[in-house]
């Protein structure tokens, strides 16, 4: 019969209390966002008076997640980069040549002396003053090739080796080329996604599209200069050794190294040997400091193996200059005065507090593996998405009081009831949303939208089978009760249908087909259990409460 469990009516009361509970800081948006910022920077130990007062403009004892807006919504930056995947093949033969001079000089007897010699980017050229000792230098330098890690490779070599009269030929194989590039983009997207995430930007859409090109949307900042600014620079960290200075910017450097130009001596450039001792790719950690002079630096540490690199080097060149470089510059270039082992160190240079901070943020994500060229950069104001949230409210005002009307005028009583478990179903919609702390675009709200007229279709379902077995001339109680369990099977199936539809859109799809899939799929769940346990419940209390002889659906 027409009957529900103490421990159901507990749970059911639960969800609904927890999913307004999560929902109601949405209600306060601007002023919850302000205090979640202040309290973020106060567990960053920016604990300032001013903080605190901000911090406590929304109770610490209540949910304070909130749907984040997207960039339709919030406005923001747009930018789509095209990633320099050749930097990747001319960074991996300057690395082999200390390598390929080794193995070669231990067949000097065969090959003679060995010069390298300039070449186009991606090709090392390597010339033998012994040609008829070719095909050993081939056979050498072969052995120094690798399997391609990947499957579309399986089996091929990552060096491609040939010779020309007196010249040995070494560049990345095809197979090795196209293993290189999948390998390029996934680290690009992971590390601008660090990056971005490190200054505290909201639900950033980072995406790959293409071979060679990235997707870049973040909500809620400035400018596409700051999003430039962040991660546009390669942040490629290096320490060579310096061959001499130069003021003159015409120096020709030599076979094997190369003239960068000094950061805190304008004017001045250094000959530095283009194979470096270490990288920042062997860096684990950057913080930003201060030097014993009290000028902002940076501090940094490296891995095991770059500490032994780093700790053999200096302990071979006490006396000796090293250079550290970023991004093509000398940002300093002290003298070695002793052994530094431990694998740790500091840059110093002429740098302001911010500046030392975003360099140790750049460190810390990694370094880009290429250069980016930005094809697309936009800067959509939040004017725009300001128009857009408020023609979404308009929409979701009209759809909702439509459906309202029509559910009160068509069965009365239980429409009421239909249209409270409607309002608890969009509130449990927001409150799931800020829970996972999804983005919420355009597309999405029109999900939401298209909630709020499938919502009551169940309701729909319900009413009319009441209705059928109330004409059997069967008791209220009997009516509603079987009403409710001969509808179950339509709007399961209905519903499931439309879910899975959601949930093959969110898997093929992308950014706004996402965030509409999101809101639909979420929406899809929500109604079904407001309006089988919800308004059931609803119709059990009144029912309990009235004990009516006849009822009018």
């Amino acid at each position: 019969m027409l009957q529900l469990e103490l421990w159901k009516r507990i749970l059911i009361w639960g969800l609904v209390a927890a999913g307004l509970a999560l929902a109601l800081p949405n209600l306060f948006y601007t002023r919850v966002e302000q205090s979640n910022d202040a309290n973020a920077a106060i567990e960053a130990g920016i604990d300032t008076p001013e903080n605190q007062e901000i911090a406590g403009q929304w109770p610490s004892f209540l949910p304070s997640g909130l749907v984040n807006l997207g960039l339709d919504l919030r406005g923001g930056a747009h930018l789509l980069a095209e990633v320099k995947v050749e930097d990747v093949y001319k960074q991996r033969m300057e690395a082999l040549w200390p390598e390929v001079r080794d193995a070669l000089r231990d067949e000097r007897a065969t090959v003679g002396t060995i010069r390298l010699q300039d070449s186009e980017p991606g090709i090392l050229r390597v010339r033998i003053s012994q040609p008829e000792g070719m095909a050993t230098a081939i056979q050498t330098v072969e052995g120094l090739a690798r399997p391609v890690t990947s499957l579309t490779g399986a089996g091929a070599s990552d060096l491609a080796v040939t010779s020309d009269g007196a010249d040995i030929i070494v560049q990345l194989s095809e197979a090795e080329k196209l293993a290189t590039d999948e390998r390029t983009l996934r680290q690009a997207l992971e590390i601008i996604r660090r990056r971005i995430d490190e200054v505290g930007t909201r639900e950033p859409t980072i995406l790959r599209q293409g071979t060679d090109r990235i997707l870049i949307q973040v909500p809620g900042i400035g400018s596409a200069d700051e999003v430039k600014a962040i991660i546009g620079t390669t942040a490629q960290l290096t320490f060579q050794p310096v061959v001499s200075r130069s003021t003159n910017a015409d120096t020709s450097p030599g076979v094997g190294n190369e003239l960068l130009p000094s950061v805190d001596e304008p004017g001045m450039y250094y000959v530095l040997e283009q194979a470096p001792v270490v990288t920042g790719e062997q860096l684990t950690d950057a913080q930003p400091s201060f030097d014993q002079n009290g000028r902002p630096a940076v501090n940094f540490r490296f891995n095991p193996q770059g500490a032994r690199k780093f700790g053999d080097y200096t302990a071979a060149n006490i006396g000796s200059p090293f250079a550290i470089v970023l991004d093509g510059e000398v940002i300093s270039a002290p003298t070695i005065q002793s052994h530094i082992p431990g694998g740790s160190g500091i840059i110093t240079g002429n740098f302001t507090i911010e500046e030392s901070t975003n360099l140790a943020v750049l460190l810390r994500a990694g370094a880009l593996p290429a250069g980016m060229d930005f094809l697309e950069e936009r800067t959509i104001g939040p004017e725009l998405g300001q128009d857009s949230i408020e023609a979404g409210k308009l929409a979701c005002i009209v759809a909702g009081i439509a459906v309202l009307v029509f559910m009160f005028a068509s069965y009365g009583l239980f429409g009421i009831f239909a249209n409270i478990a409607l309002i608890i179903n969009v509130a449990m919609v927001f409150g799931v949303l800020s829970m996972l702390g999804a983005t919420l675009t355009l597309p999405g709200i029109a999900g939401i939208v298209l909630t709020i007229g499938m919502a009551v279709d169940a309701n729909v379902l319900i009413f009319e089978r009441i209705r059928e077995e109330l004409k059997t001339a069967k008791g209220p109680a009997r009516a509603i009760s079987l009403g409710y369990e001969k509808a179950l099977s339509a709007i399961v199936d209905a519903n499931i249908t439309t879910l899975i539809t959601a949930i093959i859109l969110f898997a093929v799809g992308s950014g706004p087909v996402r965030g509409f899939a999101v809101t639909l799929g979420l929406g899809i769940i929500t109604s079904v259990f407001t309006a089988i346990y919800v308004t059931r419940l609803l119709v059990v209390m009144w029912f309990e409460r009235k004990r009516p002889k006849t009822i009018e659906v």
